[in-house]
């Protein structure tokens, strides 16, 4: 149980929060990706001025690390491993795609439609007709590790055939177009700060902490000029 401040400038919202215990206490949110690295530090400054927590006492820093905007994972990652320098203090760091997953199966709790077993298949935009993506089971053991992916309307048809699998992220909406099966399932995503401080916060309690040193943002593929994105 703790005082986690958390970091994601992934995708297109860039998010920063104070969560006591996994529940969100204050967040801010920019939607202008490429102002995200300015959007930072003076957000973490206000949340913690309106909860009126001092920054050196959090318990660790979460940060979101990829795959998805090049840029915005070196921005994110940057100011996670900084504080942690500055202030000792420990971090965590999620999957931008495991997130969706954990996000799309809290959803799927209200959804009867669903079989006992289904695929979770979170997508985030990576241009034109790529996606990043993976495939986690419905207890977020990962099935298919996490790639780059050009989709095409042959796209998981093996697994179709045989399974339900829920798409959602920001790249599902481009296979949605091009995918037609029953067993093709395409949610949205909302509260995911929600998720996230939730996944942050059972690292926190399982004292799964990344090398501060040696964390690196998770791109999938390689960077051909980090500074396009």
């Amino acid at each position: 149980m703790g005082l986690i401040l958390g970091i994601d400038t992934s995708v297109e919202t860039a998010l920063v929060y104070i969560a006591k215990d996994g529940a969100i206490i204050q967040a801010e949110e920019n939607n202008e990706i490429r102002n995200h690295g300015s959007f930072l530090q003076p957000a973490i400054h206000s949340i913690l001025q309106s909860a009126q927590i001092e920054l050196q006492n959090v318990d660790a820093i979460a940060v979101v690390n990829g795959p998805g905007s090049y840029t915005g994972l070196r921005v994110g990652l940057a100011s996670a491993k900084g504080l942690c320098y500055t202030l000792q203090k420990p971090l965590i760091t999620i999957s931008t795609l495991k997130l969706l997953a954990f996000n799309a199966l809290c959803a799927t709790k209200t959804m009867s439609a669903l079989k006992e077993a289904f695929l979770l298949c979170p997508m985030i935009d990576a241009r034109r007709m790529e996606v990043f993506t993976a495939t986690y089971n419905n207890n977020l053991d990962e099935v298919i590790e996490p790639n780059a992916l050009v989709v095409e309307d042959t796209s998981f048809k093996e697994l179709l055939e045989t399974q339900q699998i829920v798409f959602n992220g920001n790249g599902s909406n481009k296979v949605a177009t091009i995918i037609s099966h029953p067993n093709a399932i395409f949610i949205g995503y909302s509260n995911l700060k929600n998720s996230f401080a939730t996944l942050a916060e059972n690292h926190l309690h399982d004292n799964l902490f990344a090398n501060v040193a040696y964390s690196e943002p998770h791109y999938v593929k390689d960077v051909y000029f980090a500074a396009k994105s």
